[in-house]
């Protein structure tokens, strides 16, 4: 008897707006004002949509930190949060690593992480299948608080180039 693969839901998060860098480590900038407000209208997007979040594999830089916390302060539902060394600043060939080590429990996964290895990782995973108009979008950059949403099937060891399709992609920005 086989198994049948597990529809699994993979979000991608770019942190939101940080400070410039000045006086502070790169892995100390905190979010923005704007960064706060963009990382909430994230959450809120999420939650629009239906995407709970089961597990979250998150930097340790302080900016994803405070874009994790937003986008959970934002209502979306509140997942086991695992901070990890090896997002900060991470190729999106690590990324992808640390992906296939998310719960097999966990049917949706969001890694909160930074450019150029998130927008780079999106690429990789879809290449091109998908929603056309996400696919559109995204080619238009991954600025922060930019959410890519990617779906396959499988277990999460199985994650590999080209086996996920772009469901969507959004970058959430406040008003005002």
């Amino acid at each position: 008897m086989t198994v049948a693969a597990e529809d699994r839901t993979l979000v991608l998060v770019r942190h939101a707006k940080a400070e410039q860098g000045g006086t502070e480590a790169d892995h100390d900038r905190e979010l923005t004002p704007r960064g706060h407000r963009d990382a909430r209208a994230a959450g809120t997007w999420l939650t629009a949509h239906g995407i709970g979040v089961d597990e979250v594999l998150c930097s340790t830089a302080a900016r994803a930190q405070q874009t994790c916390e937003d986008v959970w302060s934002a209502g979306c539902s509140e997942a086991d949060i695992h901070h990890d060394h090896r997002i900060y600043n991470a190729s999106a060939e690590r990324l992808l690593d640390i992906a296939r080590e998310a719960d097999s429990d966990a049917n949706v996964v969001m890694v909160v992480g930074h450019a150029p290895g998130i927008p780079a990782l999106a690429s990789m995973l879809a290449e091109g299948d998908g929603s056309e108009q996400a696919h559109d979008l995204m080619s238009q950059g991954f600025p922060t608080a930019g959410v890519a949403v990617l779906r396959f099937s499988g277990h999460w060891s199985d994650l590999a180039p080209g086996v996920a399709r772009l469901d969507r992609f959004h970058v959430a920005r406040a008003d005002g």
